[in-house]
């Protein structure tokens, strides 16, 4: 599915993370853009068998552009040295749940969820675990899920209670996280293996109830 050709180009661009070379090579980064692009629209059509809102999506517009945004950043490298894409039907930028894919040489990985929402959609998220919470540990124990993701990820959370929990709420580790996320971490002979894809759908589908959560939280 990915050619090493494609891991080969992040690598050489990250050692080499200028315009100059960048335009030297741009035929190479076309080459990789439509690997990339390939898998992901065959992503998208296993999908839909579980996730039928996806069906809409193409995979170019899940993609995200190779360029930085360098205007705050003292990194000031103009590319990014991995591919990015958004599987989420209201859009990459939409700030909806979703799932994630990032490919980038010794760093890939698939993910899913809702990062940084805005406060109303955190405290909805946050207010639907405390109402359902035997629901959100049903998920969250599940075996598969579990041996998969591991949990939760606890980047960024709380020290102490969000405003309006006690620390006494049998639900205060879940309600401390800013993000509601899970991460399968891919290393580089997974994503260059004839199962890329397999595994992709499959990580992806053990995800949906956890998904579907967050939809429902959303509203």
């Amino acid at each position: 599915m990915i050619e090493k050709t494609t891991l080969d180009f992040l690598k050489k661009l990250k050692k080499n993370n200028k315009k100059e070379w960048f335009d030297k090579n741009r035929s190479s980064y076309d080459v990789a853009k439509e690997n990339i692009e390939t898998y992901i629209q065959d992503v998208l059509v296993k999908m839909a068998k579980f996730e039928p809102a996806v069906s809409s999506l193409v995979a170019r517009k899940c993609m995200f552009r190779i360029n930085r945004d360098i205007r705050f950043s003292n990194d000031k490298s103009p590319y990014k040295t991995n591919f990015g894409a958004s599987i989420n039907p209201g859009g990459k930028m939409s700030g909806s749940p979703g799932y994630y894919i990032h490919l980038e040489p010794g760093n890939s990985f698939l993910a899913g969820g809702i990062y940084m929402p805005e406060a109303p959609i955190l405290a909805a998220v946050r207010q639907e675990i405390d109402y359902d919470l035997k629901g959100f540990n049903a998920i969250l124990n599940n075996k598969n899920f579990k041996k998969t993701f591991g949990g939760l990820s606890a980047e960024g959370s709380l020290v102490r209670p969000p405003k309006g929990y006690e620390e006494s709420n049998p639900a205060i580790v879940h309600l401390k996280n800013k993000h509601f996320i899970v991460v399968q971490n891919l290393p580089d002979t997974v994503v260059l293996s004839k199962n890329l894809l397999k595994t992709t759908i499959s990580t992806f589908e053990t995800m949906a109830p956890f998904i579907g959560f967050l939809k429902r939280a959303k509203g």
